[in-house]
């Protein structure tokens, strides 16, 4: 079934259509063009779509925006970034889907992908969200027109590093349910304070839709900020997190043998216990928003427990595999698509519940953190220690402020690269150890975890 026809697309964009088509998807990277494909060519600082037409037409795309003449079956505009604008505008425009919407310094993606699987459970194939991590002022317009008009249900993932940023995104996405996930130092390069980063994230509830309902995270020092941000636009402000007062929260929790949580929450009125399959204190309170805007939706919350008992790890983001290494084998536990002082401390807590003859963490430096980032790395100190790392291998300058805080402290190397990392590692680890790895994306610290998968 078509997506998009080039009449659909031509009205939605004010184009004109150089042929008949019917596109099945929508692409902006010529590397994800597929037979069917529409093929969006945007104009960037370091490159131009319309130099990949060709190639995107041997991938099978069926047709184009572009804004300069071609041969192959187009709709020609003025502006092809403003051309995809619209098409999400109209995608959003022409469903019943309810629509959730998800930012947070820490967990959306995996908040995001774990409420598609409990929505997607209860509506096998006609539950939809944002792919990988398209979350800004390309990836969420490419996410919504992808998004089919008769979807039941729609999760988009929303990021920023800049204020006003969200405000843009929400009046796209024009979300039934925004949830923020939790306030914590990330992008503070740009900002002043984790107050003004918790403003900059309450623009999400601007886009609320009458009869909205706005999903806060009732243990951040923030939920003040953040529920006078929503009260202008939200017709209801639910709560959630770990402490008894939230108005979602877990009455009783369990580490299980297999490293999962069980969990009986309370949804308003009601209980709900099931099993999460991811572990750690920062996943049962993302759990908590995802049982929040299950319900908000009108949702079937058991299913929603069925579907966190089975969801796994994202690569990057949690995925856990076992390598190959001397005399048996290791646990890896790859983080490493990102990292802030927040989601360290969480997933250093992880690694330290883990049973393991010896626990080691590869940790690269973190980005964009501004004139606090020596502070913000040196304080990384004490959690490692109390995680009883047996050895630690630091990655990147950033990680010196790092490496002089932990001098006589906990057995570590400091490495220039993920290169050098990659080496250490491999000559170190050995069976029955736990490694984390954990980075900013930049750091490139998927090589060592890449590295490693060979040899599971």
């Amino acid at each position: 079934m078509s997506l998009w026809t080039s009449a659909d697309i031509a009205a939605a964009v004010s184009g004109a259509a150089s042929a008949d088509f019917a596109a099945s998807r929508v692409a902006f990277d010529s590397r994800e063009v597929e037979p069917g494909s529409l093929f969006i060519a945007l104009r960037g600082e370091t490159t131009d779509g319309h130099r990949f037409l060709d190639q995107a037409f041997e991938q099978g795309a069926a047709g184009a925006i572009v804004s300069v003449d071609t041969a192959h079956p187009h709709v020609r505009v003025a502006n092809t970034m403003a051309a995809l604008n619209d098409l999400g505008r109209e995608a959003r425009a022409r469903t019943d889907a309810r629509i959730i919407g998800v930012t947070g310094s820490v967990g959306k993606t995996g908040t995001k992908e774990a409420l598609f699987a409990c929505l997607d459970r209860q509506a096998p194939g006609c539950a939809h969200r944002s792919v990988k991590s398209y979350n800004n002022h390309t990836g969420v317009p490419l996410s919504l027109a992808r998004m089919p008009a008769a979807s039941r249900f729609g999760v988009f993932e929303m990021g920023m590093n800049h204020a006003g940023e969200l405000t843009e995104l929400a009046a796209l996405v024009r979300p039934h349910v925004a949830i923020v996930t939790a306030i914590a130092p990330a992008h503070t390069a740009f900002f002043k304070d984790e107050s003004a980063i918790a403003d900059a994230k309450g623009e999400i509830f601007s886009g609320l839709q009458p009869g909205g309902t706005a999903i806060v995270p009732f243990d951040s020092p923030h939920r003040g900020r953040l529920i006078a941000a929503a009260e202008p636009y939200a017709e209801r402000i639910v709560t959630f997190g770990l402490d008894r007062d939230a108005d979602v929260h877990p009455l009783e929790r369990m580490r299980t043998g297999l490293g999962g949580t069980f969990v009986t929450a309370r949804v308003g009125e009601r209980e709900l216990s099931f099993t999460l399959s991811q572990p750690g204190e920062h996943w049962v309170s993302n759990a908590m928003a995802i049982l929040a805007a299950v319900d908000a939706v009108g949702a079937d919350l058991a299913q929603a427990g069925l579907a966190l008992a089975e969801i796994g790890g994202l690569a990057g983001r949690g995925a856990r595999f076992r390598a190959e290494v001397p005399g048996g084998t290791a646990l890896v536990i790859d983080e490493s698509y990102n990292a802030n002082p927040s989601s360290m401390r969480a997933t250093l807590k992880v690694l330290a519940a883990e049973p393991a003859k010896r626990r080691l963490a590869v940790l690269g430096e973190m980005r964009e953190l501004g004139v606090r980032s020596a502070e913000y790395h040196a304080a990384l100190a004490d959690p490692i220690d109390e995680a009883g790392i047996s050895r630690a291998i630091l990655v990147g300058e950033g990680m010196a402020p790092l490496a002089t805080a932990l001098e006589g402290r906990v057995d570590f190397v400091h490495v220039a690269d993920a290169a050098e990392a990659r080496e250490a590692l491999v000559a170190d680890l050995a069976a029955d150890d736990a490694v984390l790895i954990k980075g900013s994306n930049a750091i490139g610290l998927a090589s060592v975890v890449a590295a490693l998968a060979g040899n599971n």
